[in-house]
């Protein structure tokens, strides 16, 4: 997707992603752009090679799996006519779509709702891509509707 317009839209399966995604497709509609859905990966911070329950392979498998199944749901709810690129990536989530989007139209993003004090814990990937994108970013929270679906 490197001479053609392109959202890049983080999507990790909760609903607030799932919301962004549907809206950069709707976006993407109305610009001619086409969209590039992007799920970050790290192993869990308790996970080691010294061996465990699950091989390092699976980590990406199960992303893979539930990036497309995120994106076959949206694409299923309506006939959008743009191209959808699904990509599975090993990184910081929110590094991950920072160097996704350096040539972007837009950056797309899911929040959570965390702020202050647990946003700060946990770290807020919208956060970090608000203040770092090269490009725009919008950040989309799960409404009722998103949520029930």
């Amino acid at each position: 997707m490197s001479n053609e317009r392109t959202i890049v839209v983080g999507i990790d399966g909760s609903a607030p992603s799932t919301a962004a995604l549907r809206w950069a497709l709707g976006q993407a509609e109305l610009t001619g752009a086409a969209v590039e859905a992007i799920t970050a990966w790290e192993y869990p911070a308790f996970y080691s090679w010294e061996g465990g329950a699950v091989a390092p392979r699976e980590f990406e498998e199960a992303a893979g799996i539930a990036a497309e199944n995120t994106v076959n749901t949206v694409l299923g709810e309506r006939d959008f006519s743009v191209p959808v690129r699904t990509r599975v990536v090993q990184g910081n989530s929110a590094q991950v779509l920072l160097d996704a989007a350096r040539d972007a139209e837009l950056l797309v993003v899911g929040s959570r709702g965390h702020g202050g004090f647990v946003g700060a814990l946990l770290g807020s990937v919208s956060q970090k891509c608000v203040h770092h994108a090269k490009c725009p970013v919008v950040i989309m929270h799960a409404t009722p509707a998103t949520t029930e679906s």
